[in-house]
């Protein structure tokens, strides 16, 4: 229910909530991932990355693609921040995985640098409704096609971090099995 009700509220906005961490603005995002069902996929799906499929948005202004991502606010813990960035961007929430790494870059839009955190998400629910929807649009895709059109280098390095941490995961189940 609590969901429910966010979606449809308006996304957070302005800078006056801000965390900063020595000048840079800290920010947070998520990966959002799933794994596409296919016809040779075993009946418990595995980390395969050719099965993965990752959510990328556009950005508000203009048509690059990136993955969701914005101000971690005063009054929220970093994993509750991704999360509600995550859904206000993309209308996705999920299951938060552990923190892919930290990231110091360079803000497009002004002359600061930002700090940002990512995490990787398994998608459990997609809104047709969510705060952003009328300015951006969502596009699953592979991890390799990703790769290509993500505009931020930043982001293609983390989603290499998760790519890695998912091959750790498929290695770790070979090896129980």
């Amino acid at each position: 229910m609590l969901i429910n009700k966010l979606v449809s509220i308006p996304s957070r906005s302005g800078r006056h909530l801000q965390r900063y961490n020595r000048g840079c603005r800290l920010v947070v995002g998520c990966i959002p991932y799933r794994f596409r069902e296919t016809e040779t996929s075993p009946p418990i799906h595995g980390t395969v990355i050719e099965e993965l499929e990752v959510l990328l948005i556009t950005s508000q202004k203009s048509p690059r693609m990136m993955f969701p991502k914005g101000g971690w606010e005063i009054d929220e813990d970093i994993k509750l921040a991704a999360t509600r960035e995550t859904m206000e961007e993309a209308g996705v929430v999920g299951t938060l995985g552990d923190k892919l790494g930290e990231w110091i870059f360079k803000s497009r839009s002004r002359d600061t640098f930002h700090e940002g955190y990512m995490f990787p998400m398994l998608v459990t629910e997609e809104f047709d409704v969510w705060p952003e929807k009328n300015v951006r649009r969502r596009i699953w895709m592979t991890v390799n096609e990703a790769r290509e059109v993500c505009a931020h280098s930043w982001m293609k390095e983390a989603l290499d971090a998760f790519c890695s941490s998912i091959h750790a995961s498929a290695n770790k189940e070979k090896e129980f099995l």
